[in-house]
C-alpha cells in the first residue's frame, strides 16, 4: 500500500512538471536529460496539433505569443478526454474560460470555435442518409431535409474574414451567420448567409417535417413582410442553392397539419 501511494505521488510530481516545468520541479530521482525528452515530446505533440487544428488562430500570433498561449493551456486546463481528435474542443473550452488576449483580440474565442466546427464536421462519423429522401423533390410542396453534416453558426464577429491584417476591435451591428458543412464527396466548406436564411435553416432543424412553403410563410409572418410571396420566392431560390451544396439533401413528405 505504501509503495502504491509513493508511486502515485511520483506520478503527480512527474505530470505536474510536464505540464508546467517553470512552477513544478521534476522528481528528484529522475535525470534531467530524460525529463527533457518527456517535456519536449509532450509539449511538441500538443503544440503542433493545435497549430494544425487552428491555422487562422496561429497566424495571429508571433512565436513567443503562440508558445506562451499553448503553454498556458497545457499548464492550466484539465482535459476531460485523452483523445487527440477531441483536443480542439478542450482548447476552445479553455479559451472560453481563460479569455486570453481579450482586449487585443476580442473575437478570439469565436474564431477558435469556428475552426473547431470546421474540423468537427470534417471528422464527424455522421453520414448523409439516402433512404426516404427525394433528391429532386419539390422544395415548397414537400419538407426539405437538412443534412446531419451541416452546422448553423452565429457569431458577433465576421470570423471567416479575420486575418492578421483584419482584426476588428469592435463587433459590427449585424451578427455573422455561417453554415459549416460536408458534402457527398466529403469536402468540407462554409457558407456565409443572412439572418433570414439562418432562420430558415434553424426551422429546418425541427424534427417535425414541414413543407418548405409553410416554413417560408412562417418566416414572412415573423418579420411582418407585406408581400409573403416574395419571401417564398426568395426562399425557394435559397433552398435550391443549399441543395446544390448538399446542405439540404432533398425532400420527404411533409407532416399533415
Amino acid at each position: 500500500m505504501a509503495d502504491t501511494a509513493t508511486f502515485q505521488q511520483v506520478q503527480k510530481i512527474f505530470t505536474a512538471h510536464l505540464r508546467d516545468p517553470e512552477r513544478h520541479p521534476a522528481p528528484a530521482d529522475v535525470e534531467d536529460r530524460r525529463m527533457a525528452i518527456y517535456r519536449e515530446l509532450f509539449y511538441h505533440n500538443v503544440e503542433s496539433f493545435m497549430a494544425d487544428s487552428f491555422p487562422l488562430l496561429r497566424a495571429l500570433f508571433d512565436e513567443v505569443e503562440w508558445h506562451a498561449l499553448i503553454r498556458a493551456y497545457f499548464a492550466e486546463h484539465k482535459a476531460r478526454t485523452p483523445l487527440f481528435p477531441q483536443m480542439p474542443r478542450e482548447f476552445v473550452a479553455w479559451l472560453e474560460q481563460a479569455r486570453p488576449h481579450a482586449e487585443r483580440l476580442p473575437f478570439l474565442v469565436e474564431l477558435a470555435h469556428f475552426e473547431w466546427m470546421e474540423l468537427a464536421v470534417a471528422l464527424s462519423d455522421d453520414e448523409i442518409p439516402t433512404e426516404g429522401i427525394d433528391t429532386e423533390g419539390d422544395l415548397l410542396a414537400d419538407a426539405p431535409v437538412l443534412s446531419p453534416l451541416a452546422r448553423l453558426l452565429v457569431y458577433r464577429y465576421p470570423v471567416h474574414r479575420i486575418t492578421p491584417d483584419n482584426c476588428p476591435r469592435e463587433a459590427p451591428p449585424e451578427p455573422t451567420c455561417l453554415i459549416v458543412y460536408r458534402d457527398r464527396d466529403d469536402d468540407t466548406g462554409f457558407l456565409a448567409i443572412n439572418p433570414i436564411t439562418a432562420r430558415l435553416v434553424e426551422l429546418l432543424q425541427n424534427p417535425v417535417p414541414r413543407s418548405g412553403r409553410r416554413i417560408l410563410e412562417h418566416i414572412a409572418a415573423e418579420i411582418g413582410h407585406p408581400q409573403p410571396d416574395r419571401i417564398v420566392a426568395f426562399g425557394l431560390e435559397t433552398l435550391g442553392g443549399l441543395r446544390q451544396r448538399d446542405i439540404v439533401l432533398g425532400t420527404r413528405p411533409a407532416a399533415v397539419e
